[in-house]
Order: structure tokens, then C-alpha cells, then sequence
């Protein structure tokens, strides 16, 4: 195939499909787990959302760059996917807010991608077969991949979803916040998207950004009025020191809200069990049921786990949430304790803000806990 601006690119998967296409982005060769996402829009806020570490993206929809990259939509410092898959990528932006084109960013960051590729047949494999390890190449037209050497490399590309992938991208050090409010909440950062961080700011909440790895102790030793649980990359039985912490954590009368990866642990923490979706939740119009209402609610999704119904028997949890397309639990509250927590995005961005609600519940609760 022709290189555009000198960069071919190879993309194998474990079941050895290899796909061929023009390469942008830095030239290197990165390995993760290949995964797609439906979105439309919001290409900058995907691929700097934390919850992609250790994975390869594709996006669906088929051109994706056509407004530039602008450092007000990131969703943390910088990029955190470690590969990037489209159709077409658009190469000359249109956007009054467009500082850089999305090759010239990815290459000055390090990400490899690749386009004029099938990404409709390569989703429709994940589909039917489910995410797979994957191998991406981006190399100069003066250089020719060695495409047998890549096949038997696809033999043992190391799972992501076997490390600690959360502590790659979690702070390493407290951080506050404080916006003169009222109320304090302490977020356990795991890979905690800013937008996140932007909707407890807005409802006038200080706050205190602590590592996963924090002690319950050192955490209730900030006194706060509620506790959130980020979300986070990779498999939540990665994470046992913090399931353990939440374990002691949910022992007080302190509010807490699960998101993504939170939900997860504050199953885990509670007795309940997780398990991996076969191509996972990633886009921005994942239709959800409120059990409790009936309402359907449209979300953002980003996971590749889900929480087992059925493991929630005696845990004191029930299901409040469950995704219109496969029935799978997307929100959870204990019956008695002033905790809860959901699988989608509630501050999306990008997506729709149908659920941003869920933020004005925790302040609530926490306002509830003064009160008391």
C-alpha cells in the first residue's frame, strides 16, 4: 500500500489476521488489547481517557480528525492509549479551536496509528470473537516490516489486563482542591478522568486526589464527607489492595460513589464478583434502564469488565441499573448504607449528560451525613 507522509503500518492480531495501511503517529511498535469505540465524536477526550491504558484503540465511525486536537478536551495530561486504529484520518483539520492535527500530536507523543484499514471488518471480528492482544507497526516507506516475525511475536503478546495497569496512570502523591465549598470528598484517583474531577469542582465540593494505594486510615484521617471511586483501567482483581481498602472503608457511614472501574471494586469489596465482557462497552449511546423508574437513559461507556448479578445475593447490594442491549448490570446501591455506584460515565464528555444528575445524589448525601 502507498505511504502518505512516509509512514507505512502492520497490524496483527493474536489469531494472526494481518492487516497492511499508511502509518502516522510515531514510528514504533507497540502491543495491547485491541479494542473498538462507536463514538462519533470526541477522538482527543478518548484517546487521553486513562481507562485505555494498555490497550490498542480503533475507532468505528469512519473519519476521525477532521477537527483538530485541542488540549482543552483532554481527559488527563496527554495521550494514554498505546496504539491508535482508523478508517481515514483526516490530515488538513477544520476547526477554529484546532491547535495541532491529530498525526502531528500523536507523533510528538509517541502513539502509533494506522488508517486505510477495514475497520468494519475488524470490528465485526472482535464481535464475534472477542477483544484480542494485538501487534501495531509504524514504520518509514523506506523500511519493510518483517510481516513472518510479527506473525510469530502475535504467538505471546503479553496481556495488559494481567498487571497493575491502574497504577501506571493513578497519582503518586494527595492532591487538593479546594474551591471554597462547604463539603470535602477524598476521590481515590485510578485513572480519574478530568471531567470528573470538573463536575465535583462545579457543584462547589474541595477536594482531596489520593493514590489507590492509600491506607483506610490515612483516608479517614482527612475526615471527609464523602469518598468517590474513580474509574480506571484493566481487570478490578488487579487492584486487591484497594478492594481491601473499600472493604474497611465501607464499614462508616460515609457516602461513597463508584464509577466504572469503582462500581467494580466496591462490588469486589462487598462479596460480589467480576467478570470480562466479551468485546466490552465503548461509546457514547449506551441506552441503560433505570430499574427503579423505568426510564431509559442514555450513557458514555468505557470497560471491559462488568459485575456479576447474580454474585450480589448477600452482599447488601442490589442492582438499580442494567444496559438495554445485553442486560448487564450498569448501576448498583446498598439497601442500607448511603452507597452506590455505576458502570457508565455520568459526566460523560463526550456523550449525552442524561445522568449527570447522579453527582447532585452524591452531594445530597453528603450534605445528608452534616446534617445527621
Amino acid at each position: 500500500m502507498p505511504s502518505y507522509g512516509g509512514k507505512k503500518a502492520v497490524l496483527v492480531l493474536e489469531d494472526k489476521t494481518l492487516v497492511t495501511g499508511i502509518g502516522f503517529g510515531a514510528v514504533r511498535k507497540v502491543t495491547g488489547e485491541v479494542v473498538f469505540n462507536t463514538g462519533m465524536v470526541g477522538y482527543p477526550e478518548a484517546i487521553t481517557d486513562p481507562s485505555y491504558n494498555g490497550q490498542i484503540l480503533m475507532q468505528t465511525y469512519p473519519l476521525i480528525g477532521n477537527y483538530g486536537v485541542n488540549p482543552d478536551q483532554f481527559e488527563s495530561d496527554g495521550p494514554k492509549i498505546r496504539g491508535y486504529i482508523v478508517h481515514e484520518l483526516c490530515r488538513e483539520p477544520s476547526h477554529r479551536a484546532s491547535n495541532v492535527t491529530l498525526d502531528e500530536w500523536l507523533e510528538s507523543e509517541g502513539i502509533p496509528g494506522i488508517e486505510q484499514v477495514d475497520t468494519r471488518m475488524l470490528t465485526k471480528k472482535i464481535r464475534v470473537y472477542g477483544v484480542m492482544l494485538g501487534i501495531l507497526q509504524v514504520y518509514e516507506d523506506d523500511m519493510e516490516a518483517d510481516l513472518e516475525k510479527l506473525l510469530e511475536e502475535a504467538e505471546r503478546i503479553p496481556d495488559p489486563n494481567k498487571t497493575d495497569l491502574v497504577a501506571e496512570v493513578a497519582t503518586k502523591v494527595p492532591i487538593e482542591m479546594s474551591v471554597g465549598g462547604k463539603l470535602h470528598a477524598v476521590l481515590v484517583d485510578c485513572g480519574v478522568k478530568r471531567s470528573i474531577i470538573d463536575s465535583l469542582v462545579k457543584r462547589k465540593i474541595n477536594l482531596t486526589i489520593v493514590p489507590p494505594s492509600m491506607s483506610p486510615d490515612r483516608i479517614l484521617d482527612y475526615q471527609p464527607d464523602g469518598i468517590l471511586l474513580s474509574n480506571g483501567p484493566g481487570d478490578p482483581k488487579m487492584v486487591p489492595y484497594l478492594v481491601e481498602s473499600v472493604q474497611k472503608l465501607v464499614e462508616y457511614d460515609i457516602p461513597i460513589m463508584g464509577i466504572c472501574l469503582g462500581n467494580q471494586v466496591l462490588a469486589l469489596a462487598l462479596g460480589g464478583d467480576t467478570y470480562k465482557l466479551k468485546f466490552g462497552h465503548r461509546g457514547q449511546n449506551h441506552p441503560c434502564i433505570e430499574l427503579e423508574t423505568g426510564r431509559c437513559l442514555i450513557t458514555s461507556q468505557n470497560h471491559g469488565y462488568a459485575v456479576r448479578a447474580e454474585s450480589l445475593k448477600e452482599t447488601g447490594l442490589e442492582v438499580t441499573h442494567i444496559n438495554a442491549n445485553d442486560k448487564t448490570v450498569e448501576g448498583i446501591a446498598h439497601k442500607k448504607k448511603p452507597i452506590f455506584a455505576v458502570q457508565f460515565h455520568p459526566e460523560a464528555a463526550p456523550g449525552p449528560e442524561d445522568t449527570c444528575h447522579l453527582f447532585d445524589k452524591f452531594v445530597k448525601l453528603m450534605q445528608e451525613r452534616c446534617r445527621a
